[in-house]
């Protein structure tokens, strides 16, 4: 293990130059001629590796839906080419077509562990899903044909694909090549029809002669074709456009859907007119009239049951008149009609069924509907068809997801607890039964370390989820928009709104998972804390502040220096935002002058609040409107148990709040915070000179985001030091591009707060968006009552430190080089009289972090680490001395930076921008990693990645879903251990019997054999020019996983070679068991003989 020295004084040498890869390395500079302060390091770069884990939550934007009906798994594929697939809570699967095309259809081999699929570029593929991460075998191009629909028979290896032109080719399965025998359009139909008959939308054979296949056209034509004479036996004819088509399980009737909202009936042998039509959501017009035309039935599906009517089950085909009303699954059983309204519209459904034998009573027992934005399971068995309770992660995007936090390695006792109180928020009316999707088996838990996931959404709302082990499980949900008045009408809404639309949007969450303390900063400049607690209680007066941040300074031209252009914007680091200035009516009014003033953005409720076990208000600050100027919104946010405290900060300046005594203890802008050191020319500035416009809604970041580049040179910094840069567009605009330091990052602790301190003591860490940092001390009260009635002392300590870019994260290392975590209070029920021993206790017990002992020479007690949007600096205290230093980027911007413990140890992990993400040691800032993985698309990226311990990060990868990324290579070598098994064997259930009469008279299923009617010998081989086959990068282990299964005729015929040659040389050991037993034989006959030569026939 290489040693670092980190006793350094000088600061300011140039870093090393920046590489391509926009990682530099370290500039270490000589250490002067002291006592030897080594700190060893333990990371190296073989620890890193980074790679994709798992993918949460609900598809985005699906296209596509398959079950296969034995191993009991649901496959749901995408316009973007993703494929998700689900087995039982907790096994489930994300793979990428690489080509990003919609998938239009899937279709399982079923219990074969294979999926087909279609794509949208025409192309065919072949999935083994007998491997924990499904890879394709094999794929087939169509060259000169769009692929309308596919059909695969149970138990056959040759795939039916129907064709826009109107053509249905047949592809082997096995070899995933083209059959020679193709249906051509123009023989399916009456010769002497002219118009082409369209796109083919159905093919599916008779239940009951697998040699006849059914082949609906758009037109409305319907053929059944038979296999063996290549012929048409009969032609359906319609005047509506067919949709979908279904058998009755008997194989004498099969049903359609049309565009008209009706369904035909159709008898098999009576092709002149459907047996009954049927208008399910038509009104009865009388006097023998066409009733009135409906939407059109996207699906329908006919399932059948032994014991009473069939079920007849279809989406869309309402009436024109139900303006407004939602898409429903119309569920036709018997006499009566169930429509069942969905929150979203309709994508796909298919019946689930107890065999999978198309022959055979289907005995349907659920439905499983898959919405634009939800996946619903109904319980056909039950009275009023109730749904399942989904176990899946699917409502992550229930109201869209602003900000993301993620803690791994957290308190042991955290999910329990969070997970009594959410549990109590269960919805009821679910059905009874288990989740029928259950196949696949479980992995192996190797990750013992609980870690949760904290999002934050649109509509005010947090959600907690448990996210250990690569699973993922909704805990406890909190509504914060419930301690404000809700206006009535949409009309009526309060005019002090800063934004148009959703003014609870969550933008910041600050947590503390010792002391459960939860702090959120929203969108409308608010601020809202919350204790923990397991007892119910009722508020009759929600606590509440008002702050007003005023900001008074204007930046000026300086005659004797150059000048200074507009400097950057607001915009934390972890939460940055680009958003689009709008105007504000200013309608009521305050001030004397007409403008309106001291008024929040939310009305707190007044009326009492009851508010359950979990998360309880404790207090809500607001920000006001100053002199007719919005406030603005929150950049960063910090709380801290210990000390009772919590600060937040935007472009105006700072404040800070003592939530213990209900009081705010610091008011400041900016500026007022350096005092007389400020680097800057400012000026105090008219607050009616330009109206301050604050920015619009969370949800509607615009991603396109333009990049640019604001450069400012400081006056009294020096050279190296000056180019402080913004890779940000501007979250706050105004007319005269007037710009503000922001605050940027908050960081409690405690530490030397300025040279000459001996001991630490509590401070604030102060980050701005202009690269500095400033130290606030804080003198606190002792323990107790003390804590109640003396104020909390705050005063700005005059420490000035500054890097490059706007300051993103900041921690302290003891001289070990470990963590120095913040202090905290332990979390005890808050709701509950203490008796007087317990208070003595509490009064005693002043948390207070690991600090380095007094005997420890005072000089160098600390290492502050400071991480920037361009550098990070490692700063030993008190003595103010920058140890190392490292360049992070050039050319782009670090969006999030966090310091992380991994393998007992601890790193600074960084995302750039430009794709980049990157480690480095700590405390000699060494880099470790630096791989190029994601570029920064949209916003939405930006606001949710987070890196936390133990080599986990995750970010919103859709609107959607949460894709979780470790950059940990002790977790990338676990993981194929720890995912799910989608394949498991199972037996697939016997056929059902023919029945003694139906045997006698050939009354039951016809097999066919079509290796005989599609085989090269009998069809002869396909055009090449028609379809291109690929082989997919399916791996040995696809090969050895498939080897059982119709997917892999290879490695089943080299095991049949195997088991061939073990049988010969069996049989060769046989017949040389059998010689050597006829040579014994004879040798006894031979004995035998000699012994009876010479006696007469009596002597026997």
């Amino acid at each position: 293990m290489r040693k670092f020295n980190i006793r350094k004084v000088l600061d300011g040498l140039t870093a090393g130059s920046s590489s391509s890869s926009s990682a530099a390395s370290s500039s270490q500079q000589p250490p002067p001629a002291t006592r030897e302060n080594d700190i060893q390091e333990t990371l190296q770069s073989e620890h890193f590796q980074l790679c994709k884990t798992v993918r949460h939550g609900f598809p985005y934007q699906p296209s596509a839906l398959a079950f296969d009906p034995v191993q009991k798994i649901l496959a749901i594929g995408t316009q973007t080419g993703a494929l998700r697939l689900f087995g039982r809570p907790g096994v489930e699967c994300y793979c990428q077509h690489d080509s990003g095309a919609a998938v239009i259809q899937l279709q399982f081999l079923i219990n074969e562990g294979a999926l087909v699929s279609a794509l949208a570029d025409d192309t065919l593929h072949l999935w083994n899903l007998r491997q924990k991460r499904p890879a394709i075998l094999h794929s087939l191009k169509f060259n000169r044909e769009r692929i309308t629909f596919c059909h695969m028979p149970f138990q056959s290896k040759w795939l039916y694909v129907g064709t826009e032109r109107g053509n249905i080719h047949i592809v082997n399965v096995e070899s995933f090549s083209l059959s020679g025998y193709v249906i051509m359009w123009n023989k399916a139909i009456e010769l002497s029809s002219k118009s082409h008959p369209g796109p083919v939308v159905h093919i599916s054979d008779n239940p009951m002669d697998e040699g006849k296949l059914l082949i609906g056209f758009e037109s409305g034509t319907v053929a059944l074709w038979d296999l063996k004479c290549k012929k048409a036996d009969y032609r359906y004819t319609h005047d509506e456009a067919i949709h979908s088509v279904a058998w009755h399980h008997e194989g004498k009737q099969f049903i359609c859907s049309h565009s008209d909202g009706t369904l035909t009936i159709w008898n098999v042998r009576n092709p002149t007119k459907p047996l009954q039509t049927i208008t399910p959501h038509g009104k009865q017009v009388k006097d023998g009239k066409k009733p009135e035309p409906c939407k059109p039935i996207l699906k329908v599906e006919y399932k059948t049951t032994r014991a009473g009517e069939p079920f007849i089950i279809l989406s869309g085909g309402l009436s024109y008149d139900t303006v407004g009303r939602r898409p429903c699954l119309t569920v036709m059983h018997g006499k009566s009609t169930a429509v069942l309204e969905m929150d979203y519209s309709i994508v796909d459904f298919l019946t689930l069924c107890e065999t999978p034998y198309p022959n055979d009573f289907q005995e349907p027992y659920a439905v499983v509907v898959l919405l634009e934005k939800d996946l619903v399971l109904i319980d056909l068995a039950q009275n009023g068809y109730p749904i399942f309770e989904n176990p899946y992660p699917l409502s992550i995007h229930e109201s869209p997801v602003t900000c993301c936090e993620y803690f791994a390695d957290c308190p042991v006792d955290l999910i329990p607890a969070l997970y009594s109180v959410g549990a109590r928020q269960k919805r009821q009316g679910y059905s009874k039964k288990e989740w029928p999707v259950n196949g696949g088996n479980w992995g192996l838990v190797t990750q013992s370390y609980p870690e949760i996931i904290i999002t934050g959404h649109a509509d005010g709302s947090i959600k907690f989820w448990d996210a250990s082990a690569i699973t993922l499980q909704v805990l406890y949900k909190l509504k914060t928009a419930k301690v404000f008045e809700k206006s009535k009408n949409k009309d009526d809404r309060p005019s002090t709104d800063i934004v148009d639309e959703d003014p609870y949007a969550i933008q910041i969450i600050s947590w503390c998972p010792e002391s459960r303390m939860l702090c959120i900063a929203g969108v409308s400049a608010h601020v809202i804390v919350y204790r923990f607690s397991k007892q119910e209680i009722t508020t009759d007066v929600i606590p509440m502040l008002e702050v007003r941040l005023l900001y008074e300074i204007n930046y000026i031209e300086s005659p004797d220096s150059e000048q200074v252009p507009p400097l950057p914007t607001p915009g934390t680091g972890s939460n940055p935002q680009s958003i689009a200035p709008q105007s504000h009516p200013s309608t009521s009014s305050s001030s004397s002058d007409g403008l309106r003033d001291n008024v929040p953005c939310l009305k707190v409720r007044n009326s009492p609040l009851k508010q359950s076990p979990g998360y309880q208000v404790e207090l809500v600050i607001q920000l006001v409107w100053v002199s007719g100027e919005p406030p603005q919104q929150i950049t960063s946010l910090a709380i801290n148990s210990a000390y009772g405290l919590v600060v937040f900060g935007n472009c105006n300046g700072i404040a800070m709040v003592d939530y213990i005594q209900k009081t705010t203890l610091l008011n400041l802008g900016t500026v007022e915070l350096y005092g007389s050191n400020d680097p800057y020319r400012r000026e105090p500035r008219s607050p009616r000179k330009s109206r301050q416009p604050s920015g619009a809604g969370l949800c509607d970041i615009n991603e396109g985001t333009a990049v640019q580049e604001d450069r400012c040179k400081s006056p009294t910094s020096d050279v190296r030091d000056n180019s402080f840069s913004r890779s940000r567009s501007s979250s706050v605009t105004s007319i005269d591009k007037e710009s503000r330091e922001a605050i940027s990052a908050l960081h409690f602790c405690e530490t030397f707060t300025r040279k000459a301190d001996t001991a630490p003591s509590p401070c604030l860490w102060v980050g701005t968006t202009l690269g500095t940092v400033l130290v606030i001390a804080l003198n606190l009260p002792p323990g107790g009552e003390q804590r109640l009635l003396q104020p909390v002392i705050v005063s700005p300590s005059g420490t000035i430190l500054r890097l490059k870019g706007a300051i993103l994260r900041m921690a302290f290392l003891d001289t070990t080089g470990s963590l120095v975590p913040p202090a905290y209070e332990p979390w005890r029920e808050p709701n509950v009289p203490e008796d007087k021993d317990e208070k003595d206790k509490v009064k005693k017990r002043r948390p207070v972090s690991v600090s380095p002992s007094s005997s420890q020479e005072i000089s160098e007690n600390q290492y502050a680490v400071i991480c920037s949007e361009k550098q990070a600096k490692v700063i030993s205290l008190p003595s103010q001395n920058c140890t190392y230093k490292q360049n992070i980027t050039e050319t782009s911007f670090v969006l999030r930076g966090d310091i992380v413990a991994l393998s007992n140890s601890i790193c600074l992990a960084c995302f750039c921008a430009n794709g980049h993400i990157m480690t480095f040691s700590l405390p000699s800032l060494r880099p470790l990693l630096d791989v190029y993985y994601l570029p920064l698309t949209n916003m939405r990226i930006a606001r949710t990645f987070c890196f936390t311990n133990n080599g986990q990060a995750l970010y919103l990868v859709s609107p959607t879903e949460i894709q979780r990324i470790t950059y940990s290579q002790e977790t990338c070598e676990n993981l194929q251990e720890m995912l799910g098994e989608l394949f498991t064997p199972v037996e697939t259930p016997e056929a059902p019997n023919k029945g003694f009469f139906k045997g006698l008279f050939g009354g039951g299923a016809q097999s066919l054999d079509r290796e005989e009617l599609f085989g090269e010998s009998a069809a002869g081989k396909a055009s090449r020019s028609l379809a291109q086959h690929i082989p997919g990068p399916g791996g040995i282990e696809g090969v050895k996983g498939a080897a059982s299964g119709i997917v892999c005729e290879l490695a089943r015929a080299r095991i049949a070679l195997d088991e061939r040659g073990q049988k010969l040389g069996e049989l060769e050991e046989r017949t040389a068991a059998m010689m050597a037993s006829a040579d014994s034989f004879s040798k006894h006959a031979h004995d035998m003989m000699l012994k009876c030569k010479d006696k007469k026939w009596y002597q026997f």
